[in-house]
């Protein structure tokens, strides 16, 4: 047993844990010597109200005279005052919600790290968007942690999808959530009375963290906290807390059974379950003065049928998160303690008996001086508080800034910058650079383009040094974003448009093949400003007499030969004479130098083009074709075969490009 007082303790040394739970607030004072936490001092007092609903406070006045009681208690007992707590929020106040987000991107860029997160980060907003009209309440979620289940590269399946190009991306992905109102709440509670958290955790963690050893958490494993309310269930996997989980279910359920069964006020009823699993006879009057002896068997039998509903519940809301029963079962919380309900939850998960199991206080290792009053399974989640606060003080939460907003972020994981971004309703498409709107002009009738120029990607930057998403932030750290930016539109010239400096060299001579351009009707020979759609005419020398006629020569004075075989002059083009061509393509000059031939859709089209390779991903430099509009699954062909976008075209391939109708379209 623990003395009346303790004397000569250093109030450093000292861990204060708080529960407070829907039916109880327990209050635990211990210090952590030699690896081993010894409990110095405990409080455990009801409420005398309905303060709490489901783990959430409701009336924080309430609630906060019941913390002050046993704060006053355990200080007097102490003989010390109490200034610093550990406290947890309910894992029962978790919601998890799954969605999957599509967006349209640009099919001519390789798929980045910043594209992929910014994409998850946009799911995550879109869960959070989910989760408040499910529920119609007006309250902030702190997102504790997500796993992305898969990706989506236009519509297909893809492991990763960095480096690849593609016109969509997706992310299938499962969020959890937890209310900023029970933060808040909590926290209003320990202002008031005095108190400053030390550390905060998840009452499932905190739990786990005593009743789990860490070397087990490699198996898929459920623990379940049965309350008044709720049933919280933690499930772990490969070393770690995978998914939260909650029963709308719990012992308040078979308290109503029993006091409908014997005609029984609540609080006689709730005496009657918890002696259902201590004595065998039981002796009580109804509320019109019958009285019953009854024994434990018979009563179990009168109410079987409520406490197989809670197996059935607590069992569906396990192969809801772990999609199969798990390798075992640990029970805890006051209403882990019914009688045959672990029978039956192992009969529904088809497990052995002994695969589930009620945990009790006396299995956590590494405690010394545990009192009467905490021998139980009510009493490992006020425990696990304190050991868990023991060995991460200050480390469950965090506070930082993003763009001079102040946030408390819940260190459920390693936090990262995207994760603050998330709280604070950052959108995430700000994160990446957009192209500008691409440049239409016409030469010679045929429609061209000018693609506008990428913007410049975001820059992020922690306590002003130049960071990502990807960085781990500490308490106290500072984030600053400035968005990405949208690319120019080209404003170009002239000569931007066509090449001006295209020529042959005929006996050592250069001749400029332009003779002659038009702006919209009109003869320029000036680098003129081109407005977009402008319709510019270029007439151009075609045969060699228009050679001569430049050169302002005699054509008679010279025998034109192709391969050795004399020919007449205007059987011949410009071209087929030229011994020497420069190439003038540059970054700044957007000249059309080249030629290819293709078939696309039915249709001859001749495309002028300065490239060194015309890969199938230009066509739709020089193709009327909207990629950012599905209209069904693109299918892109080149002579029967599917297109690669880096396959490189020849002159004569016949290309296929069109939209295939599927259900979402039709």
């Amino acid at each position: 047993m623990v003395p009346n007082v303790v004397t000569n303790l250093d109030n450093e040394q000292l861990v204060f844990a708080l529960d407070i739970g829907t039916r109880t607030v327990i209050g635990i004072v211990g210090k952590y010597e030699n690896e081993v936490f010894k409990i110095l001092a405990c409080e455990i007092e009801e409420h005398d109200k309905r303060n709490m609903y489901d783990g959430q406070i409701h009336d924080i006045n309430g609630v906060v005279q019941i913390v002050k009681r046993v704060k006053e208690r355990l200080e007097e007992k102490l003989n010390m005052e109490l200034d610093k707590v550990a406290i947890a929020a309910a894992g029962r106040a978790l919601r998890t919600e799954r969605v999957r987000l599509d967006r349209e991107i640009d099919s001519t860029r390789e798929i980045d790290r910043k594209l992929v997160e910014s994409l998850e980060m946009e799911a995550i907003q879109k869960a959070q968007q989910v989760l408040d009209e499910s529920t119609n309440i007006e309250s902030k979620y702190y997102c504790v942690g997500y796993t992305v289940v898969n990706y989506y590269l236009d519509n297909n399946f893809i492991e990763n999808p960095e480096g690849h190009r593609g016109s969509k991306l997706g992310v299938d992905l499962l969020a959890t959530f937890l209310p900023h109102i029970v933060v808040d709440s909590l926290y209003t509670v320990m202002s008031r009375v005095g108190l400053e958290v030390i550390n905060m955790t998840l009452e499932p963690i905190a739990a786990i963290n005593v009743a789990i050893k860490k070397n087990l958490r490699l198996l898929n494993l459920a623990l379940i906290d049965i309350g008044a309310g709720t049933s919280d269930i933690a499930i772990t996997k490969d070393g770690t807390i995978v998914a939260y989980a909650m029963a709308s279910v719990a012992g308040d359920e078979i308290t109503e059974a029993i006091a409908k069964t014997y005609l029984l006020d609540f609080d006689s009823a709730e005496k009657l379950k918890i002696s259902l699993n201590k004595q065998q006879n039981h002796k009580f009057h109804d509320v019109v003065g019958i009285e019953h002896n009854l024994t434990t068997e018979e009563i179990l039998n009168s109410i079987q049928e409520n406490i197989k509903k809670l197996a059935k519940e607590i069992s569906d809301s396990i192969l809801k998160y772990n999609e199969k029963a798990p390798s075992a079962i640990f029970l805890i919380g006051g209403g882990g303690q019914i009688p045959r309900l672990s029978e039956y939850i192992a009969e529904y998960l088809e497990l052995p008996k002994e695969r589930v199991v009620v945990r009790s206080s006396d299995i956590i290792e590494k405690i010394d001086d545990i009192p009467e009053e905490l021998n139980g399974p009510h009493a490992i989640t006020p425990i696990g508080i304190g050991v868990t606060a023991v060995k991460d003080m200050y480390k469950d939460f965090l506070e930082v800034t993003v763009n001079g907003q102040k946030i408390k972020l819940f260190n459920s994981k390693d936090i990262k910058v995207s994760d603050a971004l998330v709280l604070v309703g950052y959108n995430p498409r700000n994160l990446i650079p957009k192209r500008g709107e691409d440049f239409i002009y016409f030469v010679n009738e045929q429609k061209l383009r000018i693609r506008g120029e990428i913007g410049k990607p975001s820059e992020i930057y922690v306590n002003n040094q130049i960071s990502n998403l990807e960085q781990k932030l500490k308490n106290g750290d500072i984030v600053q974003v400035k968005e990405a930016t949208v690319g120019k539109k080209p404003n170009p010239r002239l000569f931007d448009c066509i090449n001006m400096k295209e020529y042959i060299t005929f006996n050592g001579e250069k001749v400029y093949l332009i003779k002659q351009v038009k702006v919209n009707g009109d003869v320029v020979s000036e680098n003129i400003p081109i407005k977009e759609y402008d319709k510019i005419q270029v007439n151009k020398i075609k045969t060699v007499s228009e050679v001569f006629d430049a050169l302002n020569i005699n054509p008679d004075s010279y025998m034109i030969y192709k391969n050795e075989e004399l020919i007449y002059k205007d059987e011949i083009t410009a071209k087929e004479i030229n011994d020497y061509k420069e190439n003038t393509k540059s970054a700044e000059n957007n000249s059309l130098t080249k030629t290819i031939r293709l078939n696309i859709n039915g249709e001859d089209k001749v495309i002028e083009h300065n490239e060194d390779k015309f890969l199938f991903i230009k066509i739709f430099d020089y193709l009327d074709f909207d990629l950012s509009k599905p209209k069904g699954m693109l299918y892109l062909k080149v002579n029967g075969a599917k297109a690669e976008y880096t396959q490189v075209l020849k002159d004569g391939d016949k290309i296929e490009i069109y939209w295939k109708k599927d259900r979402k379209f039709s």
